[in-house]
């Protein structure tokens, strides 16, 4: 039913973008594709087939002038919020899969040619350090990963490639509309005696709108404001015999206001990589080594808000949160007739300390409390993972272990006037082995489909800020919880798809269940500071279960027109322990049941594309205990390229046309909403 609702509102759409008009475009000469093998691209898992993926190109990537915003293709993903990077506070840009249970720390690994990018400390994602114009294409599993996709990709993985063009300017866009709203962004390469440079870069600036519906407003809002930049530069050299080494290197810094007045976000941070791989040859081994750092820095200031939102007040004042990620790894590949093997290991070192200001006075206008919050974490990973490719047939096995230890972690709390301690907290190291894998079976047949069979597990490590970290937002605080687990989930997909002429698609079934489950329970009010109303901490609240669908189909109606829908559906339930049980058969926050995607590219004239978007959400709750309740959204972006001339265009967009009101949180009795419309043009290059 939901495919078909799907199918019928991209009907529509299209009915009246393409004036029930479908004209054959001209055919294209076809072109030759050069490849390029470089260090970080050793291909996919040979059996990736045998598992939930998808693969966005760059055309898919093109229309949308922020990455999340286009990997929201796929119906399941989604940052913890409603928000969009434009306005999402850093701490809430994790990422996940699947609405099994969405989590501000991510519950998927997003890796850019084999390197994490989830914060050390936190496991956010800041997706305005990488420019659409930075990247090539994105494959998505969905479902735990195990092998070679290592630790963190619990509801699935999100694979990034950088583009390989070192030929002068490949994209570049500069664009401007409503909301005071700027973007400036290009990459491009070229050959610098035996090195292969490629860089990128963006700058963008929002002024935002007020998340509060003007009957709702007071003094305390003010606009959900932009300022983001960032750098990436990457050098290649070919060292002979099919070996290539690539340095790259990356910096960001972006500034978030959050809507109240006194409370912004600010998000800073370099990446370093270096990379060495030999390509694989037909019968031969391939094999790379590659070695990363992260360092990262975030400032965050909340405030609380009077009555009627009449005014705000400093609650909290992290000024400061230091944290590196290091890391290496090393893999070999080899194929011996239809078998094709992979092995390898890796170890991630993450380490960071939140520093910060608590317990404002009003009186004094000064907080009293200072805080000092962190650790350490490592996770070291052996794998193996094979695929048995006999044609029709494709069969998979991988297998992973990990050990995981967390270290240094404490709790420094003093007292701003004096300096003496009243806190001084330090954790015992902890530590365990976490063995996963995945397996899954393929069966192609004759007329084009193919049915699989995929079963899998995977583990997720407590973040450093979840494990030490205690936090405030509004007159709601949460307590960290040095004692917390890692999540595990298993499950198993059972998929059908085909293509059949010019018609592409496929359909998942799935049944997941993730164990130690990290959310939020209440606990005694007594334990809560002066002043607040509501304490509640992290906690393994026992196991969440989710029964779910998944579909895509993509079709090519005429040479001038293509759809493609979309649908994803989860019934994902809390089945806790005996500490919380107030959570049993409640929805896990920020968990739509359904998402529906769907979009449409007509091409009426030759110099001309018309591009629409369509994605619906269904209700989701605000907070575990689900008395807090978001309503459905659907929102529609249209857009329209004017080719000027060779690889030159015009560009418009209308975000939002509807101008929905999208409900995309409600902490403190008032509704805050996602972006009205938004008009925009701009000049793009594109080779």
């Amino acid at each position: 039913m939901l495919i078909g609702v799907g199918l019928r509102l991209t009907a529509g759409l299209v009915g009246v973008l393409a004036l029930g008009v479908c004209q054959e475009s001209l055919a294209q000469s076809a072109e030759i594709e050069t490849v390029f093998v470089t260090a970080e691209h050793l291909p996919l898992s040979a059996g990736h087939a045998g598992f939930s993926t998808v693969v966005l190109s760059e055309s898919d990537l093109a229309p949308f002038d922020r990455l999340d915003a286009a990997l929201e293709q796929v119906p399941g993903l989604s940052l913890f919020r409603r928000s969009t990077s434009l306005s999402a506070n850093p701490t809430t840009q994790g990422i996940s899969l699947r609405n099994i249970a969405p989590s501000a720390a991510s519950r998927a690994l997003v890796l850019l040619d084999g390197v994490p990018l989830n914060d050390p400390f936190g496991g956010w994602v800041i997706w305005s350090a990488l420019p659409v114009e930075d990247i090539g294409g994105v494959s998505i599993v969905r479902g735990a990963g195990s092998g070679p996709y290592g630790s963190g990709a619990l509801t699935g993985t999100i694979l990034l490639s950088e583009r390989e063009d070192y030929d002068g300017i490949s994209s570049a866009d500069i664009s401007g509309g409503n909301l005071d709203t700027f973007r400036a962004a290009g990459s491009g390469g070229t050959q610098f005696g035996p090195f292969a440079l490629f860089a990128s870069g963006q700058a963008e600036h929002s002024n935002g709108w007020i998340p509060v519906e003007p009957d709702g407003r007071g003094p305390a809002d003010n606009h959900t404001r932009l300022n983001a930049g960032a750098a990436l530069l990457r050098a290649e050299t070919d060292l002979g015999d099919g070996i290539t080494l690539s340095a790259r290197g990356g910096y960001y810094n972006e500034l978030q206001g959050a809507g109240l007045v006194g409370a912004e976000a600010k998000a800073r941070g370099e990446t370093a990589s270096l990379s060495l791989a030999r390509s694989i040859e037909p019968g031969g081994i391939g094999w790379r080594l590659q070695a990363w750092s992260i360092a990262s820095n975030l400032s965050n200031t909340s405030v609380t808000t009077a009555a009627h939102q009449a005014s705000t007040a400093p609650a909290n004042d992290q000024y400061a949160t230091p944290a590196t990620g290091y890391g290496m790894s090393a893999a070999a590949l080899g194929e011996a007739g239809p078998l094709h093997w992979e092995l390898g290991a890796d170890l991630r070192d993450d380490q960071g300390e939140s520093r910060e200001f608590f317990n404002f006075s009003s009186a004094l206008d000064n907080y009293l409390g200072a805080r000092r919050s962190g650790g350490q974490s490592i996770i070291a990973g052996l794998y193996g993972e094979g695929a048995y490719d006999l044609g029709p047939w494709l069969f998979t096995l991988g297998a992973r272990g990990d050990h995981w230890s967390t270290s240094q972690g404490h709790l420094v709390q003093s007292v701003v006037s004096t300096g003496a301690v009243a806190l001084d907290q330090d954790y015992a190291g902890r530590g365990g082995t976490v063995p996963t894998g995945r397996a899954a079976v393929r069966r192609a047949l004759d007329d084009g489909e193919f049915v699989r069979l995929a079963a899998y597990a995977g583990f997720r490590m407590p973040t450093l800020n979840e494990l030490y970290r205690p936090f405030r937002v509004g007159n709601v605080v949460t307590n960290a919880n040095p004692f917390l687990s890692p999540e595990k989930l298993d499950g198993v997909d059972i998929g059908w798809g085909g293509e059949v002429d010019s018609t592409n698609w496929s359909i998942t079934g799935f049944w997941n269940t993730l164990h130690n489950a990290v959310e939020n329970s209440n606990i005694a009010l007594s334990n809560c500071p002066a002043g607040t109303g509501t304490c509640q901490q992290r906690t393994n609240v026992g196991n969440i279960d989710a029964l779910g669908l998944e579909a895509e189909i993509e079709e090519k109606l005429c040479g001038a027109l293509s759809l493609r829908q979309a649908v994803s559906w989860t019934d994902a339930r809390v089945r806790p322990g005996a500490a919380t049980p107030q959570l049993s058969g409640k929805r896990p926050a920020q968990a739509p049941a359904a998402v529906i995607t769907s979009g449409a590219v007509w091409n009426p004239l030759e110099p001309l594309a018309l591009e629409s978007d369509l994605r619906w959400v269904s209700s989701q709750y605000e907070d575990d205990l689900n008395s807090i309740k978001l309503g459905s959204a659907l929102v529609v972006d249209l857009r329209a390229d004017w080719q000027i001339s060779d690889g030159i265009g015009l560009f418009g967009r209308v975000g939002n046309l509807l101008n929905a009101k999208v409900a995309t949180g409600n902490t403190t009795g008032v509704i805050n909403t996602g972006a009205p419309r938004v008009f925009e043009m701009g000049l793009r290059y594109a080779r």
